[in-house]
Parts: C-alpha cells; structure tokens; sequence
C-alpha cells in the first residue's frame, strides 16, 4: 500500500473567530477612529502649540493605568476563553469578572482625569486640542462600557451552559469586540498623551 503524499493530506482551513458580521462591525468601528485620529493629527499639526500647552494639562500617568487597565481586562478575557475551551466553566466566569473589574478601574481613572481638566478650567469647548482630546476618549469610553456589557451577557450565557468547546462562536466574538477596544486605545494613548507636536 503506497503512502500518500503529505503534500495532498487536507490541512484544516483556518478561519476568523467569531461571527464575519462581528468583524464587518469591527472594521466599521476601525474605520471611524482612523478617521477621527487623522483629524487629530491634522489638526495637531495646524496648531502645534495649543497642543503641546494642552497636553501638559493631561496626565500620563493617568493615560498610564488606562493601558495597564485595559491590557490586564484583555488576558482576562484570553484567559476565560481559553478557560471556556477546556470546559472550565468557573475559570471562564471568573476571567470575565476580572476583565470586567479591570475596566471599571480603567472608568474610575478616566472619572479622576475628567475631573481634574474641569477643576482647571477646561472643557469641550475650551479650544482644538481639548475638543478632540474629550471626543475621543469620551468616545472611547463608551466603547469600553458597550465591551462591559457584552462581556456580562457573555457570563450570563457561559453561567447557563450554553457556550462549550464546540460552540463557541458568540463568546470568541465577544471576544474580538473587546480586543479592538484594548487595540484602539493602544492608539490614542500615544497619540493623545504623549507624541508632542
């Protein structure tokens, strides 16, 4: 009996997780922020020196525990769904409430930051750079609540058994929604708090 080429043996095809709508989605999100960061960056270049001023009012360190925040909620959701692979339905549930409780730290620091920039006087209406400094992460923020609440109907979903090795489509699209939030904010963080004009 001849041996067949390994060349012929069929490879499985990998495929995106999650669902193709998800990343349709995904890739819209994307799509506006790349918009809005070349408005930044246009704008920045127009008046280097408002924002250079501006972003001497913001805090690193603050911008700082942000990343730290979101990087530590996304090896928790890698966690749980590594968890909910295995069948570990504990492990999952409890990677997802870690996940869920690093984002709150990264809203109690953005509360802090908001509150500090008004106690200074500034505002949306205060000039360029401050506008597109609370439009962006404002409307980053919000992503990150929207991300919350799908990480919650994800635990929901896991608690009543109804994700599992073989089903797993929803979760790993959960998954990726929150991973583009992580990912976003690896791009404002510098370009917002610490690239100078």
């Amino acid at each position: 009996m001849t041996a067949i080429p390994t060349a012929l043996v069929s490879k499985p095809i990998r495929t995106l997780p999650g669902d193709f709508a998800v990343w349709l989605f995904i890739l819209a999100e994307l799509s506006v922020f790349a918009l809005l960061f070349i408005l930044y960056a246009v704008t920045r270049a127009r008046f280097p020196e408002m924002f250079a001023e501006g972003q001497q009012n913001i805090s690193i360190e603050a911008g700082l525990g942000n990343t730290l925040a979101l990087l530590t909620s996304s090896y928790f959701v890698v966690f749980a769904q590594h968890a909910l692979a295995k069948g570990q339905t504990r492990k999952t549930l409890i990677g997802l409430a870690l996940a869920i409780a690093s984002a709150c730290v990264y809203l109690t620091i953005k509360g802090y930051e908001y509150q500090h920039i008004a106690a200074l006087g500034f505002g949306l209406s205060s000039n360029d750079f401050y506008f597109f400094y609370f439009a962006l992460t404002a409307f980053h923020m919000l992503h990150v609540i929207l991300g919350m609440l799908v990480l919650l109907l994800l635990g929901i979903q896991v608690a009543r058994k109804n994700y599992h090795a073989r089903q797993m489509n929803e979760f790993e699209s959960g998954a990726c929604y929150w991973h583009m939030v992580d990912l976003l904010w690896l791009i404002l963080f510098p370009l917002v708090y610490v690239l100078h004009p």
